[in-house]
């Protein structure tokens, strides 16, 4: 309700009493619309803090009841399934593992489009499949509802942070209310065109950055092999030519950097069964196009590796343990 003040008030220096003053609530003391989530990971779960931090009330739920903990404790409202989450929030967001996943969530018997309400907007940052967010898009729009895909980059740290990037896919006339919700939890927000775009960015992304992991503990490794320091070795990259992402922000090699999963035995951070699906993504994609992507295609053959020989659940930057246990062998 509006707040109405009596008093007076002074023009060029004539004064006029019983003035009504009317305030008039801004869109930020309005009160905010709740905000659906689906999947509370290691992305979610700090994605949905974020939103809750924002002042989005939030309704979320997982599959795994202990990861709904923290964001509950923090206000979040816990309900047992997505079709739940539909019936209660008119904006949803999902962030899951795989194509499957996704599938399940949307259009399986406790679905969110079981419930979903005509105008909902319904945001994916998964990464999966480009058809499946086209599939998913096309039942969303026969519900009345609308879809968009809207991967991140920039790993656990940035979702902590809320420095994401999203990259965005879907109808360009819903890009900013897509925006306003996604900028909470991102420094970046990226329109890259109709639905499915926004995977392919991000498909392209995770498989330059596989490489560039494998590059980057490649030359750490044969450094440490030349008897430099690995401190003093990632110091020379970062301020040279070879610098990279890997390099400067994530590290592979433990003792390097602080807050990071090398530093920690590689546990958190993005895991290696996912890293391997992406690249999967990525090869079918080159395929269905007849795109050559020879380094992609030997990053994906390392990486699947990896998951046959126990790495799966570790974060995708243990491939330089990988290479050093090979060397062993």
């Amino acid at each position: 309700m509006a707040a109405v003040l009596r008093g007076f008030r002074c023009l060029v220096g004539k004064c006029y009493s019983n003035v009504d003053f009317t305030i008039v609530p801004t869109r930020s003391m309005a009160s905010k619309t709740h905000v659906g989530f689906v999947g509370l990971g290691n992305m979610g779960n700090p994605m949905a803090k974020n939103l809750l931090k924002h002042g989005y009330p939030v309704i979320a739920t997982d599959v795994f009841p202990e990861s709904c903990k923290e964001v509950q404790e923090l206000g979040a409202q816990i309900v047992d399934n997505p079709s739940e989450v539909a019936d209660r929030a008119d904006r949803i967001i999902t962030m899951l593992p795989s194509s499957p996943n996704v599938i399940n969530v949307y259009a399986g018997p406790n679905g969110i489009l079981k419930k979903v309400k005509k105008g909902s907007l319904l945001i994916d940052s998964s990464t999966i499949d480009p058809a499946v967010s086209k599939e998913m898009a096309a039942a969303t729009e026969k519900m009345g509802a609308v879809f968009m895909d809207a991967p991140v980059s920039g790993g656990v740290g940035a979702a902590n942070s809320g420095k994401l990037t999203f990259m965005v896919g879907g109808a360009e006339e819903e890009f900013n209310a897509a925006k306003e919700l996604l900028s909470c939890m991102g420094a970046n927000v990226v329109y890259c065109g109709q639905v499915g775009t926004g995977q392919a960015a991000k498909i392209c992304n995770n498989m330059l950055l596989a490489i560039g992991m494998i590059g980057t503990s490649e030359t750490m490794n044969l450094g440490i092999r030349l008897g430099l320091d690995p401190k003093l070795l990632a110091t020379v990259l970062n301020m040279s030519s070879g610098r990279c992402w890997s390099s400067d922000t994530y590290n592979p090699v433990p003792g390097v950097m602080e807050g990071v999963p090398s530093a920690n035995n590689y546990q958190g951070g993005f895991f290696t069964h996912l890293m391997a699906k992406d690249l999967g993504l990525a090869q079918d994609s080159a395929t269905s196009t007849r795109t050559s992507v020879p380094l992609g295609s030997l990053a994906h053959q390392i990486y699947r590796m990896m998951c046959a020989r126990g790495y799966g659940s570790k974060d995708f930057s243990s491939v330089f343990q990988f290479l050093r246990e090979e060397e062993s062998q």
